[in-house]
């Protein structure tokens, strides 16, 4: 049974926790500002915390890591391009299993160049800052790079089934998840361009 929850104690970032209900095993996602309410939900459940995932390396997702790390001794995890102090270091296409759900890793650069995704028992997509609900990541920043980010969202992101829910880094949309289908419908971001004209698209101020 999988347990499932996203957190927003602080701001507008989501932080997610998943476990497996029958082993106990629990990550959490960009642990963001929410450390303390992850704390709350890890401890009153019971959980053993294995892993902190990070979709990128800004600090406004990783704040939470050291404090998790201090206290459960879980692993922080992040791609091996990132920064971030971390104890594993994923590539494109690894499963990591907390119990017996698998989370897939898709490296999806483009807002970040470490940025990743993870697809969680094939049902529920965890975008960070690469796709958001109506919207998508900046490439403004450093490291940021359109063209990347182009790639990871038309040829990785919505060659997902309709049905994949998806859940975001950040509370910026009209609603606080959706799926690929509708965003396939209703983001003006995902309509069909050209990489130039998606370039063009990102460029503007």
């Amino acid at each position: 049974m999988i347990f499932f929850k996203q957190i927003q104690q602080h701001g507008d970032n989501f932080s997610y926790i998943v476990a497996d209900e029958e082993t106990n095993e629990a990550a959490v996602i960009d642990s963001s500002y929410n450390a303390d309410a992850v704390i709350k939900t890890v401890k009153a459940k019971n959980f053993t915390l294995k892993y902190i995932i990070n979709t990128h390396g800004h600090s406004d997702h990783t704040a939470g890591n050291t404090e998790l790390r201090s206290i459960f001794g879980a692993k922080i995890v992040a791609h091996k391009q990132s920064q971030v102090d971390s104890d594993v270091h994923l590539e494109d296409g690894e499963t990591l299993n907390v119990g017996t759900i698998p989370l897939k890793v898709f490296y999806t650069p483009g807002h970040t160049p470490d940025s990743i995704c993870l697809l969680v028992d094939n049902q529920k997509l965890l975008t960070g800052d690469t796709l958001f609900v109506g919207e998508c990541g900046r490439t403004d920043l450093p490291g940021g790079n359109a063209k990347n980010l182009y790639d990871s969202l038309f040829n990785k992101l919505i060659t997902f089934d309709d049905k994949v829910e998806v859940y975001p880094g950040h509370d910026y949309g009209a609603k606080p998840f959706s799926t690929i289908g509708a965003e396939r419908k209703t983001n003006y971001v995902l309509q069909p361009r050209t990489l130039q004209a998606f370039l063009d698209f990102m460029s503007q101020p």
